[in-house]
C-alpha cells in the first residue's frame, strides 16, 4: 500500500436557466510510492491520476459520463511480488442513465 495517498474531487452543476441540471465534476487521485513486496525487494512509483464526469440531471431521470484515467496514466494499482503486478485501468468511459419512479 502507498505510504501516502489521497484524493480530491468537485462539481459544478447549472443552478438556473435553460441549462439548470448541467454539470461537470473533475477529480485527482494520489499515491505515493510503496515498497512492492514484504521483502522491500522493488517499489512501485506513485501517480497521480485524473477523471473526470459530465452529467445532466432532471427531476425522474439523469444522465451521466465519467472519464477514468482522463489521461490514460499508466501506473501500478496493487503488487504482491514482482511477478504479480496489477496495472492500473486505461482511459474509459462509462455511460449511465437513471429513472426514478
Amino acid at each position: 500500500m502507498p505510504h501516502n495517498s489521497g484524493s480530491l474531487w468537485t462539481t459544478y452543476e447549472i443552478q438556473s436557466g435553460n441549462l439548470q441540471g448541467l454539470g461537470a465534476g473533475i477529480g485527482l487521485f494520489f499515491a505515493s510510492q510503496w515498497e512492492g513486496d514484504r521483502s522491500n525487494t522493488f517499489t512501485v512509483p506513485g501517480y497521480v491520476r485524473t477523471d473526470a464526469s459530465l452529467f445532466y440531471r432532471r427531476e425522474t431521470w439523469n444522465a451521466a459520463l465519467n472519464f477514468r484515467n482522463l489521461f490514460d496514466v499508466n501506473y501500478i494499482e496493487s503488487a504482491d511480488s514482482r511477478i504479480r503486478v496489477s496495472p492500473g485501468t486505461p482511459f474509459t468511459i462509462v455511460g449511465s442513465i437513471s429513472v426514478e419512479f
